[in-house]
């Protein structure tokens, strides 16, 4: 094919065919995509909160909610933190349970914890600023390779790529990669057409277009690509036939079932609750005490020496309240929920760090996970 001439025209781009690709410099084409995509971007976006903004705080904390969580999801949490913590120092501050109390709800705690404890770094280390720069951000407690890049790019357009879900599918499809995006040399070559992609003028609308049309036109089903996508005449993909088909994923393993017990235990006017340990499932959160079942077990035949063994209380004649079903990542947990009218004996805790008689109606105002709330409705 011979070379395409300086200052050939978007048509005469238009007809070049997937093949024919290849062979356009990798700049060249790096600079047609960047052009292609920022002018439908400029058009098309969504009108997101965190876009009205370029506060690296305000933006820092979008990143972290939106890891593994859903834009409509994210958007009341998002408004609702900033509200309470509108700042660096406020969340820096601010007891670490207000925090959970205000996440409730959203999933994944540990990204939380790990906004507090980043927080009270950028106020000891940092003069209370976010830095501007991937290899200092990443230095903050949950911070990975894309939430650098992410807060490096946008809020201080820095040149940095930035790898997520969306940018996976989109560049898979673009470049026709066929292998294992899973595959640690894939994943680097990912971040590394990302970061060409990055060098040029308005970084960080660019990443954001990029994850922006994985979001909304290049889905991983039923992709828009005829009349929607910007990038549908460079793309590789698209010009093999089978863009759906890609990225090239392993295959997902299935929640593992579990069951577990949870407890109703009154004392007087209260209740107790149990605050689970500082690592692992729902670090710091309160929940009902109670604990994972056997294989195959009966729970009303179990309920009471697990409450024994995990928190040293004699209790008898439970009562069946129902079941609560709850999907984390890796589990698919049904919790059987039971009421006792008495309990004896001193709390003992052996896996839980802290316990609280609470009356009932201030159990909302613990921080506590979707699933415990689930089942404190059922009972309540």
């Amino acid at each position: 094919m011979a070379r395409l001439k300086t200052g050939s025209t978007d048509a005469a781009m238009d007809r070049i065919t997937g093949a024919e690709l290849g062979a356009i410099t990798s700049r060249a084409r790096s600079k047609r995509l960047r052009e292609r995509l920022l002018a439908w971007y400029d058009k098309s976006h969504r009108d997101l909160p965190w876009r009205r903004s370029r506060d690296p705080y305000a933006i820092w904390i979008s990143e972290a909610m939106l890891q593994q969580t859903r834009v409509e999801t994210v958007i009341p949490y998002y408004e609702r933190f900033l509200e309470r913590f509108p700042d660096v120092e406020a969340l820096a501050t601010a007891d670490r349970d207000d925090v959970f109390e205000v996440w409730a709800g959203l999933g994944y705690y540990s990204r939380a914890r790990n906004l507090h404890r980043a927080a009270l770094m950028v106020m000891e280390e940092f003069e209370g600023s976010i830095p501007d720069n991937v290899v200092a951000l990443r230095r903050l407690p949950g911070v990975g390779r894309y939430t650098a890049g992410a807060v490096a790019a946008i809020a201080f357009d820095r040149p940095e790529a930035v790898v997520d879900g969306n940018v996976v599918r989109v560049l898979s499809r673009l470049l026709d990669i066929r292998a294992d995006v899973s595959r640690k040399d894939v994943v680097e070559r990912l971040w590394d057409e990302a970061g060409r992609l990055a060098e040029g003028p308005r970084p960080g609308d660019f990443n954001q277009a990029l994850m922006e049309l994985g979001a909304t036109v290049c889905t991983p089903r039923s992709p828009r690509c005829e009349h929607l996508c910007p990038m549908k005449r460079l793309c590789h993909g698209r010009a093999s036939g089978d863009v759906e088909s890609l990225p090239n994923k392993p295959k997902k393993k299935q929640p593992r079932p579990v069951a577990a017990v949870a407890a109703w235990l009154p004392r007087r006017d209260r209740v107790l609750l149990v605050q689970r340990p500082d690592q692992g499932l729902l670090a710091n959160l309160w929940e009902l005490p109670g604990g994972e079942l056997p294989t195959a077990a009966e729970p009303k035949d179990h309920v009471v020496a697990i409450l024994r063994e995990r928190i040293g209380l004699e209790v008898r004649d439970p009562m069946a309240s129902g079941t609560v079903e709850h999907v984390f990542t890796h589990l698919r947990l049904r919790l059987h929920v039971f009421r006792f009218q008495s309990v004896a004996g001193r709390v003992r805790l052996r896996d839980h760090q802290a316990h609280r008689w609470v009356r009932p109606s201030r159990l909302p105002d613990l921080a506590q996970a979707t699933l415990n709330r689930k089942t404190l409705e059922l009972l309540l």
